[in-house]
């Protein structure tokens, strides 16, 4: 995440399902930041494993046309390219990615930092490569067994796209990957 974003505060937008929502102005750009967070009971290795191991991308999102893994090391990084569908008339979106798996020094909590490779792949035509991405899933273990999820990010959607409708449908990206995440840990 960038150091300049630890500053700013988070807007609650939604609670849905015992998920809080929040956004906030990115700098540099009309797009907002989103956070996703809630706690429930679950084996903090289980989501985890869910979150940074490769082998469980297929639950990602409906969106995902095609995702192929770079390079990756159990517990230490993931490197990846996916594609997004999106529907005409816009272009299809990907991305390249490193994800770096860690141990938060301060909380104990097990953190995956996500932010894009610029030269990985090239570019194609009829696609458009999203660039300015990052990603941030905490998971802090709590008492009896409760953990504390947390998504942030933020993804410039490159292309023409309105920022009101970005700004508006990306309240719905961390309720969904949480309850997913929730679903396949019960």
């Amino acid at each position: 995440m960038p150091e300049f974003l630890l500053s700013q505060s988070w807007n609650l937008v939604k609670e849905r399902d015992g998920i809080k929502v929040y956004t906030r102005p990115e700098p540099g750009t009309s797009f907002k930041s989103f956070k996703g967070e809630t706690e429930f009971l679950a084996d903090a290795e289980k989501v985890m494993d869910l979150i940074g191991n490769v082998k469980n991308f297929d639950w990602w999102d409906d969106n995902i046309s095609e995702i192929k893994v770079l390079d990756y090391e159990e517990g230490k990084f993931m490197k990846y390219y996916l594609v997004y569908s999106v529907p005409w008339p816009l272009y299809d979106r990907d991305l390249c990615v490193e994800a770096n798996i860690y141990i938060n020094p301060k909380t104990g909590a097990k953190e995956v930092m996500a932010t894009p490779l610029r030269e990985e792949i090239p570019e194609y035509p009829n696609r458009v490569r999203i660039k300015n991405y990052w990603q941030k899933w905490t998971i802090l273990l709590l008492q009896d067994g409760m953990i504390r999820l947390t998504v942030e990010g933020f993804v410039d959607p490159g292309g023409i796209v309105p920022s009101w409708i970005y700004n508006m449908v990306i309240t719905e990206t961390p309720l969904k990957v949480i309850r997913d995440v929730r679903k396949h840990a019960e």
